[in-house]
């Protein structure tokens, strides 16, 4: 399974995202997606499977929830939006950690891009994909790419949209 993962559009998609994930099988977005348009271009382009974001308004949040927990290639996700970094993690967050644990945690939020193993839960794989919008303090627009194939991680590429506001 070839993964495009992506974060805080903030209601900007970047047009070489298509170019980029031309190859996946889906498109995971870790909310923060802002304007409508973006979820539908990426939906008519893959299948997607998002969160909603602390920014989508009501319409969003009522088609994509808060937590997603699905398998894939046999690990179990979770994806949130609002999630922390290793080892601090929100409140929330923790709190669930303690009653249910994915191999892999996909947040956005900070737009920090950063993929860490977590020691302190079970060597958990943390992903954050950073921001691919123009929205927020990055400089740089990031999106991640890899691909699952039973229990194991392969090929993941971190992909430089360009330099946030940038004029594509």
């Amino acid at each position: 399974m070839k993964i495009g993962l992506i974060s805080d559009t903030h209601s900007h998609l970047d047009p070489k995202v298509f170019d980029h994930f031309k190859m996946v099988d889906e498109i995971w977005h870790a909310g923060d997606i802002g304007d409508q348009s973006v979820i539908r271009d990426l939906q008519k382009f893959k299948p997607v499977r998002a969160v909603f974001g602390n920014i989508d308004d009501k319409i969003i949040q009522s088609e994509f929830p808060e937590d997603l927990w699905f398998d894939c290639e046999g690990f179990k996700i979770w994806m949130t939006h609002i999630g922390g970094a290793p080892p601090n993690y929100n409140p929330r967050v923790k709190k669930i950690l303690k009653e249910k644990m994915p191999d892999i945690f996909i947040c956005g939020h900070s737009h920090i891009l950063r993929v860490k193993k977590d020691p302190n839960y079970h060597n958990m794989l943390y992903i954050n994909p950073g921001a691919a919008g123009n929205h927020g303090f990055h400089l740089m627009k990031t999106v991640i790419r890899f691909e699952l194939i039973k229990k194991e991680i392969k090929k993941m590429e971190v992909i430089e949209l360009g330099k946030r506001g940038a004029i594509n």
